[in-house]
């Protein structure tokens, strides 16, 4: 029997985490891709954020293939203090169609909802004030506030944006860092790509690049690090959006880093880039799955290329 009583009907899992044959289901999603270690597996049930979506009344969870909303309020692959605060959310008056990130973060939980009305209206200001959360944003406007929300990497604490990336676990997360810092052990000066708020910039006292987050403002699809740039590192690492990051590995297979850290979170465009780098001269030297989308048919690829 499937623990998840929503299983099969919503759209949040593609596997059922509690199968005794989950691992090897969730190994056959891993198409294409070959690990030279055993997948780091994560347990369920530690989700610090989670995606729902809301229209004419109702809130919850896509129907798997439609646009139907299953009443998701107890989820077994969340975080508890998520799951404690659903039934509050979805009694909000909230107007039109959107979605409702829910984080938690070191210091409470943040809403951030982005819908097809602009602007929200009194009722939905009120009942936002008596949620049991930090921040409530509608549209990128802050509702309500009574904490700035942070989180921490390793220890350094950071402002959380609205709507901001992160990991969906700390256990995914920290296993994550750890491969990271193992791999670049040895280098002199590591630039961190498509760095974000910081999971890998403060523990490897990295040179951080991305639009937005800890590091310098760089939008590396448009605006990739050149070789000259690139002259001062012996190790990068680049933990991309599911696009990937295939103008900057062209420029790396043009540049002397010795050392290429790639963390994605899309096996497709992994590959892509990968081929990049092997034609560069490149040789992938470690490459292991990460089950950091549990219940998803989605893959983290931690991999290390070296030339």
């Amino acid at each position: 029997m499937a623990m998840c009583p929503f299983f099969n009907r919503c759209g949040g899992c593609k596997f059922d985490f509690a199968d005794e044959n989950y691992r090897e289901k969730k190994l056959g999603a891993l198409r294409g891709v070959t690990p030279t270690d055993d997948p780091v597996w994560i347990a369920p049930g530690g989700r610090r954020r989670a995606d729902f979506c809301f229209a004419a009344g109702e809130f919850g969870m896509f129907e798997r293939g439609s646009k139907n909303i299953v009443p998701v309020r107890n989820c077994p692959n969340l975080d508890a203090d998520i799951n404690n605060i659903l039934p509050a959310l979805a009694a909000l008056p909230m107007p039109g169609a959107g979605s409702c990130l829910v984080t938690k973060c070191d210091n409470g939980i943040d809403v951030c909802i982005n819908s097809d009305v602009p602007h929200f209206d009194a009722a939905f200001a009120r009942a936002a004030a008596r949620l049991p959360v930090i921040r409530v944003t509608w549209n990128g406007r802050v509702v309500h506030q009574t904490q700035v929300p942070r989180i921490s990497f390793d220890g350094n604490s950071v402002e959380y944006p609205p709507n901001g990336f992160l990991q969906p676990s700390v256990a995914g997360e920290s296993a994550l860092r750890a491969l990271v810092v193992d791999a670049a052990r040895g280098a002199r000066r590591v630039a961190d790509l498509f760095c974000g708020l910081g999971n890998f910039t403060f523990s490897l006292n990295a040179r951080g690049f991305d639009i937005f987050g800890v590091g310098a403002s760089r939008d590396l699809f448009r605006n990739p690090l050149t070789p000259g740039m690139l002259r001062e590192y012996d190790c990068v690492v680049m933990d991309p959006p599911r696009a990937g990051a295939d103008a900057q590995c062209r420029e790396l297979i043009k540049s002397d880093v010795a050392r290429v850290i790639y963390v994605s979170c899309n096996p497709d465009t992994f590959r892509r880039d990968a081929a990049t780098l092997i034609r560069g001269g490149y040789k992938i030297t470690k490459l292991v799955p990460v089950d950091q989308f549990v219940g998803s048919a989605h893959w983290e690829i931690f991999a290390v290329f070296e030339k």
